[in-house]
């Protein structure tokens, strides 16, 4: 003899729900790891000399756009003065990322870009504004 709730939908259903939601969540998650990898990249690419900085606009605030500009200055003038290698990073590539989501509209990723030489660390706070994912902090190690 099978007791069925009245209110309750079968277990099948239910399971096929929360796979939906946890399905969602999971590519909200990528979603927001792919905006990080492609940002930090930039970023790099941006100290390394090899990408203009007026690509990252739309995805910086001005304060995070002002402080790349400044770094990318000062790494510019720095390898200029050294007899090494003219170009400081050679080939970053991002090898991962973590996110942390902090509410529907706020996400923390923290990422590791190898170069040739060594791996740094990128960390960023991305805040989601009229349907669009903005960096208001971010951190390159």
């Amino acid at each position: 003899m099978s007791v069925v709730a009245a209110d309750r939908p079968p277990i099948r259903q239910r399971v096929q729900r929360a796979a939906a939601s946890s399905a969602a969540k999971g590519a909200a998650d990528t979603d927001i790891r792919l905006v990080a990898r492609s940002i930090a990249q930039a970023a790099v690419e941006v100290l390394a000399g090899t990408r203009p900085l007026v690509q990252l606009s739309g995805s910086l605030d001005p304060d995070c756009y002002v402080a790349l500009q400044h770094r990318a200055a000062l790494t510019r003038k720095h390898a200029a003065r050294s007899k090494g290698n003219p170009q400081p990073h050679l080939s970053p590539m991002v090898r991962s990322v973590r996110a942390c989501s902090i509410s529907e509209s706020i996400c923390e990723a923290s990422i590791v870009v190898a170069e040739e030489g060594r791996c740094r660390a990128v960390a960023m706070r991305l805040e989601r504004t009229d349907g669009v994912w903005q960096v208001t902090a971010l951190e390159i190690g």
